[in-house]
């Protein structure tokens, strides 16, 4: 554990969204409104066991089940990457996304467990910002526009 509670191989992104639990857990449980803020392909399952796939940037796969889906306070689903040599392979880790109302907006606190280098947990914290940013922006019924980050973008990473 750290200082802050936080356990050593975790990171966790806070945002407070000014949209309600409902209209923000929805666009963790339909692969349409997913893709809206998040990767270019997607299976999701958001059921226990159910599972998890999606193409993030163009140029390989995240994957995982779900865990927990409580709608609209909570979701788990479990995560990796499904590239050779990655650290962080499918399933190894877990992400715990929970939505606590706060007046007409919500709190939305993500923590990302199981992320065994602190260079998985650096990149993992600034791609958790940056969908989470994406995510308020289409929640608050905006368009982020193209991710730049995506493979063949204008400011890919």
């Amino acid at each position: 554990m750290t200082a802050t509670g936080v356990p050593h191989d975790a990171v966790v992104v806070r945002r407070r969204i000014e949209a309600r639990p409902e209209t923000i857990f929805s666009f963790f449980v339909d692969p349409a409104r997913w893709l809206r803020w998040q990767g270019v392909e997607a299976t999701i399952e958001p059921v226990p066991g159910g599972g998890f796939r999606m193409n993030v940037l163009g140029d390989g796969f995240a994957s995982g089940r779900f865990v927990e889906v409580d709608p609209p306070r909570r979701i788990v689903f479990s995560w990796g990457w499904e590239l050779p040599g990655n650290p962080v392979p499918p399933g190894s880790s877990t992400v715990e996304v929970d939505l606590e109302p706060d007046g007409d907006a919500t709190i939305v606190r993500l923590t990302h467990r199981g992320l065994p280098l602190p260079a998985a947990r650096d990149q993992h914290r600034e791609g958790w910002g940056h969908y989470l940013e994406r995510l308020a922006t289409v929640a608050t019924g905006g368009d982020p526009g193209p991710d730049p980050w995506l493979v063949g973008g204008p400011t890919a990473r």
